[in-house]
Order: C-alpha cells, then structure tokens, then sequence
C-alpha cells in the first residue's frame, strides 16, 4: 500500500470515541483515533518499506505515528532518525511506547537512553527512562550493566517524587522492570519499591492508575516468571 492508501484506511477505522479517549490522554490533532489494534493488522501492509514507515511518523498524525514503530525495522533506523522521532514525540504514547520501544531494540538503545534521560525536556527523559526500561525486558542479564542500573535504582529511590509528571510515571516502571526481569537485582528493586511507596501521576481525565511496584514485583514473583525476557518490546 502507498502512503496515502495508508492514511485513507487509518482514516476510515478511525473512531470518535477513541478520538476522545486519546483526547483525554493528551493526544493533540491530526489524528483518526484508530485502536491499536486495528493499527496491528496494517502493520503487514508496511513492515518491508522502511521508508514508508519513516514517511509515515514524519505525518505528524498519531495513529500513523504509531503504525510507524510498529512497522520500522529498529536494526535498520539511524540514530540521527531516532533523535528526530523523540523530538517529535510530544505526548507520552510516542515517548514511552512508539520511541522508546525502537530506540531499545536498536543499536543506539543504551547511548540514547543515558543521553535522553538527562534532558530537561519532560519527554525526551520519558523516552530516556522508558528505553532502557524496554532494553531491559529484552537484554540477556550478561549483557547488562548491573552497577548503572543500581546506580540508576539508587536515582530513582532519592529523585522520583521531586521529577516531572511522566517521568515519574517511567522510573516506577523501571524499578518495576529491574524487579520483574533481574533476578540478581529483585531484591533491590523491591527495596527502592518499598521506599518510593506510591507514585502519584497526574493521567488526566482518565481511569488510569499507576501500578504499585511492591505488588507488581510481587505478581510477577508469585507467577515464577521472574527473569524471563521479552521477545520483543514493540508492541
């Protein structure tokens, strides 16, 4: 399918109601409010045209934005791109899924997260945060740097409740992570768990809650899945 086929079917499975469900998330237009999953069923249709995919997030429209890091080969995307893409990515599904999520299956997932978590721009951190959080999910524990992320554990047990809105949302996902595919830091994360408490996140007008990591962790735990790794983090 060409682009413009592409924004035509997005357009007609697009919906009101999910328009303003986006709308009370914070989505701004263009967009169609299509649901994720009808976006997954047109990922077939550009998944082998990396350009088409790059074309698309450049749209500016959501939903297409979206289909784009569904689609986009993260082995092929460029750093450079990757910088634009978080600079575009003014609300927190860009940042903490579409960007975050290719960022952390590129070969720029750790040089990008450690520079983007240090911004002072409230989303290019949550795309930090949430990059490595998915890199995580994915990374065999050999390959993982175990003293950044209890230095980084260590940041969020003294910093979170002083951070920006979503960035608190995303280190409490991170503690979350090391807890639930650590093993040799679940101890650890469950501490910083403990100390944090509750995290509180304005998610505006939504039913949105924030999870509570002790419980989390301990779900996970109690369900023996603790350290198994993730296929993929696009989703």
């Amino acid at each position: 399918m060409t682009y413009e086929e592409i924004m035509q079917k997005l357009e007609e499975l697009g919906s009101e109601q999910t328009k303003q469900i986006y709308l009370n998330h914070g989505v701004r237009e263009p967009y169609f409010g299509v649901k994720i999953g009808d976006l997954k069923k047109l990922v077939k249709y550009v998944k082998k045209d990396h350009e088409l995919a790059l074309k698309l997030y450049d749209s500016g429209n959501h939903d297409a934005m979206y289909l784009a890091g569904l689609s986009v080969d993260p082995k092929l995307i460029s750093k450079e791109t990757l910088q634009d893409w978080t600079n575009k990515a003014y609300w927190y599904m860009a940042a903490e899924y579409t960007v975050a999520q290719v960022a952390a299956e590129s070969e720029y997932a750790l040089e990008l997260a450690r520079e983007w978590m240090k911004s002072d721009e409230e989303m290019i951190a949550v795309c930090g945060w949430s990059t490595y959080t998915n890199y995580i999910t994915i990374t065999p524990d050999d390959q993982l740097d175990l003293v950044e992320i209890r230095d980084l554990l260590e940041q969020v047990k003294n910093t979170v409740h002083q951070e920006r809105n979503r960035v608190r949302y995303v280190m409490n996902g991170f503690v979350i992570s090391v807890g639930a595919y650590v093993p040799e830091l679940t101890e650890e994360a469950k501490q910083v768990a403990q100390h944090i408490g509750k995290v509180h996140v304005d998610v505006g007008n939504t039913a949105c809650k924030v999870p509570l990591a002790t419980d989390y962790i301990k779900k996970v735990e109690e369900k023996n899945k603790t350290g198994i790794k993730r296929k993929t983090c696009i989703c």
